[in-house]
């Protein structure tokens, strides 16, 4: 099998979010997790057109969408569910995610939002950067009754 298949197999594998036990046990919310690449191409007109396709070959700096889907099949409201995905290895959060996503840069330690986080080692103290994101995070307040969303996030191949 080509590696680079290989590494989006795994990255097939590796998004499905991590719930905490309790909740997985407790919740009638089902998830769904999935990866897209995003394919830019010309139009006839020379406008740029953007579409998101299964991953097949990927290389280095190409762009990819991890996507959750969630729905509430049970017959209450679910409150204040928590959807955890750890990004695999082999990518990196893209510079343009959105700024208020809540992230962890130490594998799921501490959490907050990206320009609020730092990075501590021999060198001292730093910023973190997208390079450093291990998870993402989304806390979900309410999720009424038969309703689903889209969770996602943006990732560089390393």
């Amino acid at each position: 099998m080509n590696l680079l298949v290989k590494i989006v197999a795994t990255m097939l594998t590796l998004t499905v979010p991590v719930l905490p036990v309790s909740a997985q046990d407790a919740q009638p919310i089902t998830l769904s997790g999935d990866v897209k690449a995003v394919k830019t191409s010309l139009d006839a007109n020379g406008t740029e057109q953007i579409e998101l396709v299964a991953p097949e070959v990927i290389v280095p700096g190409d762009r990819l969408i991890f996507g959750t889907d969630y729905s509430n099949g049970g017959d209450e409201i679910v409150t204040d569910f928590v959807v955890t995905n750890p990004l695999p290895a082999a990518v990196r959060l893209a510079e343009d995610a959105d700024p208020s996503l809540t992230v962890s840069v130490d594998g799921g330690e501490t959490w907050g939002r990206l320009a609020d986080l730092v990075i501590t080692n021999d060198q001292g103290v730093r910023a973190a950067t997208p390079a450093d994101v291990t998870h993402v995070r989304w806390s979900l307040e309410t999720v009424e009754p038969g309703a689903s969303g889209r969770l996602e996030y943006p990732a560089i191949i390393r």
